[in-house]
């Protein structure tokens, strides 16, 4: 499942089913488990039914049908967080390694 069509079509998968929600939320808004079960199960007929490879399927959900600003902000060059260093990133991974060996 995606919610990156223009990754999605570049890296070509086998199959991939695409949902127009912001990064990271495909399955649906949280505290909607009934959308997000639906989305789901129409994600695994889509996949089901997949003949050709390379093939995306769009399912027809919407975020907010009154609210697009959602798409502004989610691909705006400058929306992800700065990527840490390598020094840092190793500092953070020994600290949560160190959280759960105590």
């Amino acid at each position: 499942m995606t919610s990156a069509l223009d990754i999605t079509q570049a890296v070509k998968p086998p199959r991939a089913v695409f949902v127009n929600f912001p990064l990271g939320h495909q399955t649906g808004p949280p505290d909607q488990p009934e959308l997000q079960r639906q989305i789901v199960t129409d994600a695994m007929r889509a996949f089901e039914t997949i003949k050709s490879p390379g093939t995306i399927v769009e399912l027809p959900y919407v975020w907010d049908e009154n609210d697009r600003t959602w798409e502004d902000s989610d691909y705006t060059k400058g929306w992800m967080p700065t990527r840490p260093t390598p020094e840092q990133a190793n500092a953070l991974e020994a600290a949560r390694q160190k959280k759960f060996r105590h």
